[in-house]
């Protein structure tokens, strides 16, 4: 049976250790040298995990880490000659999942935005990042905007949870792993103001082992072009919610189709798009219209 292993974000989890400690000992201690897949990605063993947990506890009771660090082959004589570590817990279920969301919903609902807050705070630590971001995140604002749609939220109560998430997913951004050799440029229309569709893309793209240059909301279509040019972009991404009709959507898609060098992939996502499915097919963009497109955009 193959060993088991898991990502940084996980171990941190496991082991108690913030995932900034862990990178700090590996890098000043040599305390671990966790193996990496093809895309980049730092992985862990169940024997990795009980270390960390193992340093932990010696940093508590007052040892240095640099103390800790000289004790490491003791420490793995331990391990090694320790019974088996017991199964991880299981993660949160489904049960849970609803429960995050639907107390959120109930907050905003009450306007309690502190309420919202904390609940948002225990899925950041109870989850993986792409865990948080897909099986909570992503539902919650689907669910808030179909409320608002319908006017059981106000608009007051949908900016509420859509700051709080929005919040969120750029701490998410700026945790995770941005090495990979792939270049990718990420930027919203214009004129588009909305910009969690981006942020939630540059995420994904980050955790699949893509370098990524999030522009955000706002972009001009030259600057698009010349940003893809300079950095020698693979894959440029865009996103489109607002629609101003055909011909604005058009004009601008090609100006930016324009500015791009020739034969780099450009993909648009956004209920804008998906309107306009036709003028992306003419201009030769791939329309991102669903999750099922994730494996034709990141395997390139």
């Amino acid at each position: 049976m193959a060993e088991r292993s898991y990502r940084i974000h996980v171990a941190a989890e496991l082991s108690g250790v913030r995932v900034e400690l862990i990178r700090a000992w590996e890098r000043r201690y040599g305390v671990l040298a966790p193996r990496r897949t093809p895309s980049g990605y730092r992985v862990y063993t169940d024997r990795d995990v009980a270390l960390l947990r193992r340093l932990k506890q010696l940093t508590e009771e007052g040892v240095s880490i640099s103390e800790a660090a000289t004790m490491l082959p003791q420490l793995r004589e331990e391990l090694d000659t320790a019974q088996p570590a017991p199964e991880p817990t299981p993660g949160p279920g489904a049960t849970s999942l609803t429960a995050w969301r639907d107390e959120v919903l109930a907050a905003a609902a009450a306007l309690d935005q502190r309420r919202v807050s904390r609940v948002l705070d225990e899925v950041l630590a109870s989850l993986t990042p792409l865990k948080a971001y897909e099986q909570v995140l992503v539902p919650l604002l689907r669910e808030v905007g179909e409320r608002w749609h319908t006017g059981a939220f106000s608009v007051g109560q949908e900016h509420l949870v859509t700051q709080e998430v929005r919040a969120r997913v750029i701490t998410l951004l700026h945790a995770a792993p941005d090495s990979g050799r792939r270049r990718v440029v990420l930027a919203c229309f214009p004129d588009e103001q909305h910009e969690l569709g981006v942020l939630g893309a540059a995420l994904r793209m980050r955790h699949a082992g893509l370098s990524v240059t999030l522009l955000g909301q706002r972009m001009p279509a030259a600057e698009v072009g010349r940003v893809a040019r300079e950095l020698k972009a693979e894959l440029v991404g865009l996103s489109a919610v607002t629609d101003h009709g055909a011909q604005d959507f058009e004009e601008t898609l090609a100006r930016i189709v324009a500015g791009v060098p020739k034969g780099t992939p450009i993909w648009v996502g956004g209920a804008a798009a998906r309107v306009h499915q036709e003028v992306c097919e003419r201009l030769g963009v791939h329309l991102f219209d669903s999750s099922e497109d994730w494996s034709r955009l990141l395997g390139g």
